[in-house]
C-alpha cells in the first residue's frame, strides 16, 4: 500500500470523522437531524455522527450509503446499540443501491462537498425520495463574500487531496435549486472559531414537490 492510500484509507477518515465531530458542528447537527420522519435515508452515514441526534419516535426505518466500509463498521455498530434495524451500505452517492421513491427523509451533512459529481449525486438523492419528500441539508461551500470566496479558490487545489476531495467552493442552496428541490433556508452563517474559508455553512429543509 503505497503512502496515499495509506493515508487515505487509515488517516483522512479518522480526521474528517474528528473535524466533523466537533461541538460547533454537532450543535448545528442538532438543528436539523431531528426533523427527520418515517423511512430515513442518510448520504456519507459511515461514523455514525447523526445517529444521536434522530428522534427514535419519528423514525420508521434507516437505511444509507458510505465509501468507506471501515466508517460503516462503527455506524453499524452504533445503529446496533439503539436497537434499530439498519440497512447501511458501502456505496457512492452518484448510484445509490436503492429503488425510487423509496424515503420520506433524506439526510445530507458535510457530505456534497466531497462527491466526485455534485449534480448526479443531487438528482439520485431526489430520485429515492418520496413525492412530497425532504432532505435535510446542514452543508460548507462556497462563501458569499467575495474576498474569502477568492481565497478559496486559490486554498482549494491544495486543500482537496487532504481532505477526502472536499471541495471548499461549491454552492449550496442554488446547487438543490438547480437540482429541482423547492429550497426552505433554516440557517446560514460561518462556523465560529472556524476559519473562514472552511467555514461557510448552509442548512434546511429541500422538499421534492409532489407532481
Amino acid at each position: 500500500m503505497g503512502m496515499k492510500s495509506w493515508y487515505d484509507a487509515r488517516v483522512m477518515p479518522r480526521l474528517i470523522t474528528l473535524a466533523c465531530g466537533q461541538p460547533a458542528i454537532a450543535d448545528r447537527r442538532k438543528a436539523i437531524v431531528p426533523l427527520a420522519t418515517g423511512h430515513v435515508f442518510e448520504i456519507g452515514c459511515g461514523g455514525g455522527l447523526n445517529q444521536r441526534f434522530y428522534d427514535p419516535d419519528q423514525v420508521t426505518g434507516f437505511s444509507g450509503i458510505d465509501p468507506h466500509e471501515g466508517l460503516l463498521e462503527g455506524a453499524r455498530a452504533q445503529a446496533t446499540k439503539k436497537g434499530w434495524e439498519a440497512d447501511l451500505r458501502q456505496g457512492f452517492g452518484e448510484d445509490i443501491p436503492f429503488s425510487d421513491s423509496q424515503f420520506d427523509t433524506v439526510v445530507c451533512t458535510y457530505t456534497l462537498c466531497s462527491v466526485a459529481d455534485q449534480a448526479r449525486v443531487l438528482s439520485e438523492l431526489r430520485r429515492i425520495l418520496r413525492p412530497g419528500g425532504k432532505l435535510l441539508f446542514l452543508e460548507h461551500g462556497r462563501a458569499p463574500d467575495t474576498a474569502v470566496a477568492k481565497w478559496q479558490d486559490r486554498i482549494e487545489p491544495l486543500w482537496k487531496p487532504l481532505a477526502g476531495g472536499c471541495h471548499l467552493t461549491r454552492p449550496i442552496g442554488s446547487a438543490l435549486r438547480g437540482a429541482g428541490f423547492a429550497v426552505e433556508p433554516l440557517g446560514q452563517g460561518y462556523l465560529p472559531k472556524s476559519p473562514k474559508v472552511m467555514g461557510w455553512m448552509e442548512w434546511g429543509v429541500a422538499r421534492k414537490e409532489s407532481a
